[in-house]
């Protein structure tokens, strides 16, 4: 009768299972490069009343807007300072104008 298999060797013989096979590594996260950018048309985007542009939201039906806000000086941006598209918090796997602006923007502290 053979020697139950212990939990150590299990998970030795999984992980070279694994990384033989290459199901083991990570796949490279899709570079934010690679992301399609926002649409002012996407039904989130409708939503928040995102604009590609801050300089034309319209104050009298956004309130909320004041000017000088943009995505580049929000705390949902991420990303690198100086990158004109980049990921946001509120829209994953897209792209948003650092010089945008939505109803969610709320100042980096």
């Amino acid at each position: 009768m053979s020697d139950p298999l212990s939990r150590r060797d299990a998970l030795r013989t999984l992980g070279l299972l694994l990384g033989a096979t290459g199901l083991g590594s990570a796949a490279r996260p899709a570079a934010a490069a690679d992301a399609p950018h926002l649409a002012e048309t996407d039904p989130t985007a409708v939503a928040l009343g995102y604009h590609n542009n801050a300089s034309q939201v319209d104050a009298k039906q956004f309130p909320t807007y004041k000017s000088g806000q943009e995505c580049d000086t929000c705390l949902q941006l991420q990303g690198q300072d100086g990158q004109a598209w980049r990921p946001c918090n509120l829209f994953p796997g897209q792209l948003v104008n650092a010089k945008g602006w939505c109803r969610v923007w709320v100042p980096k502290g």
